[in-house]
């Protein structure tokens, strides 16, 4: 598994004891913290540190010596490579165990504030074919299996349609098999690869930034919307039209056929015009009777069902009677601003993304939904005194920052409202910790509910009921 780093240390028989932050395993040695992943705790290894600090040391795994009683069998042929789901042999419901003291462990220690017991963590129903979302990746310059690397042979192939390996930008994987999202997504996915390669289409060469195929987004949805964006780095005409012909043509059931054309330097495509080949511009999924409509562009929790467990959580833990004002901040396309909705008086979404706004519009206006305002913009430009004036006090604040948190200058609008009580749903429980310490001037952590989302990996959403003291 690698030689031995003679300028570092080399450590024999080590036992990993615990599971920490980002979902890193651990290991002490002489009370030094030594961090390394694709282990567990009761694995018994060999260390080569690869990095090391005054207060920690990082290392890759040399060798197991002895396994865990509590390892089983990773499901996928791709583990270890792709670089996601990279608990699958930790069994899930100690996957569970250990998401749940991740989030009591940084909410005491970044946070520093008094709490109450976390409640048991929400598991997911599902544990494979979870997602909505995938979003594949082509290149010239796949990564070769180490059987391949040692192989004379020159027929072998270059070009690849799956995901990159971590850390490594211009290196995709092939993926035979996902287990992450339902049908079609491999099927879409393996006839787009068969069907490039059979006609000899150029795969992008990522390093170069020359090329024709680029990306494909698979996004699904409950009630049957399968939503597909090819992305193509040039314009060709001619080959474009045949493969999305050809895509139409194997896959009816295909609800939303789209592509891009992107030319820049990444890969995202919230700047870049998406044009309808075939279908609707859009896809819809419903949940407790409303429906949403979700763009090529739209932010959706990539858990469907675990969604609505976070959102039930997240109603719960504002208790609304029917007459509070409630702002919803960083609401996305409105999912959650909706779904409240009909249980208060009034419910004002703020956002920066203004395709979003538009949805969550379009949204409300399809549950006619009368009772929500949305707003476009820098959320911390946009809560001041003034706007608190036009458009009601909040009597409670729902926020769902992204993984980096609540801006400063949001945390004191909502200080200087003093709404009487905050739910905070966060995808980083560290970046929540350190919010929450902000706003306990005046508030206290009255509930804690984690919700797994993304089953096989260390990420958790967890929910925050502060309430004003």
């Amino acid at each position: 598994m690698g030689r031995r780093n003679r300028k570092k240390p080399f450590y024999e028989k080590v036992e990993i004891i615990d599971i920490g932050a980002e979902g890193k395993s651990i290991a002490k040695i002489n009370d030094i913290v030594v961090f390394t992943s694709y282990v567990i705790p009761g694995d018994i290894v060999d260390l080569q540190v690869t990095r090391k600090k005054k207060k920690y040391q990082e290392a890759r795994v040399n060798k197991i010596h002895t396994y865990s009683k509590d390892r089983v069998d990773a499901f996928c042929e791709h583990f270890g490579i792709c670089g996601g789901c990279k608990w699958q042999f930790l069994p899930y419901v100690k996957q569970l165990y250990y998401k749940q003291k991740q989030v009591a462990d940084q909410l005491s220690r970044i946070g520093k504030v008094e709490l109450p017991p976390v409640s048991p963590i929400i598991g997911s129903e599902k544990d494979t074919f979870y997602r909505n979302k995938l979003e594949f990746t082509f290149s010239n310059d796949r990564w070769l299996l180490d059987k391949e690397v040692n192989s004379k042979s020159e027929d072998i192939e270059k070009r690849a349609l799956g995901f990159h390996v971590p850390g490594m930008f211009s290196k995709v994987v092939t993926i035979n098999k996902c287990w992450l999202q339902p049908s079609p997504s491999n099927e879409v996915r393996d006839f787009i690869y068969k069907y490039a390669v059979t006609h000899n289409l150029d795969f992008f060469d990522i390093k170069n930034q020359e090329g024709f195929l680029r990306t494909i987004i698979i996004r699904t949805t409950s009630v049957g919307g399968v939503m597909l964006i090819v992305t193509f780095y040039k314009e060709d005409k001619h080959p474009r039209e045949a493969l999305l012909q050809a895509i139409k043509n194997e896959f009816p059931q295909i609800t939303s056929l789209l592509y891009v054309i992107n030319g820049k330097g990444n890969d995202t495509i919230t700047d870049q015009e998406v044009k309808v080949f075939s279908g609707a511009a859009h896809i819809w999924e419903e949940m407790e009777g409303l429906r949403f409509k979700i763009g090529p562009k739209s932010f959706f929790q990539t858990n469907s069902t675990q969604a609505y467990e976070l959102y039930k959580v997240t109603r719960s833990f504002a208790s609304l009677t029917g007459n509070e004002v409630v702002y919803d901040l960083y609401t996305g396309t409105g999912t959650i601003a909706n779904f409240i909705a009909r249980h208060a008086k009034k419910v004002v979404g703020v956002e920066y993304v203004p395709e979003a706004i538009e949805d969550a519009k379009i949204n409300s206006a399809a549950n006619n939904i009368n009772n929500t305002r949305f707003f476009a913009g820098d959320i911390k430009d946009i809560l001041n005194p003034d706007f608190f004036a036009e458009h009601g006090h909040p009597d409670v604040v729902i926020t769902d920052p992204p993984r980096a948190g609540m801006h400063a200058s949001v945390i004191n609008a909502i200080l200087d409202a003093l709404p009487g009580k905050i739910v905070y749903v966060s995808c980083n429980p560290s970046t929540q910790a350190r919010d929450i310490a902000l706003l306990d001037e005046k508030y206290s952590v009255r509930k804690i509910q984690p919700v797994d989302m993304f089953p096989h990996t260390h990420h958790v959403e967890n929910v925050v009921l502060l309430e004003k003291k």
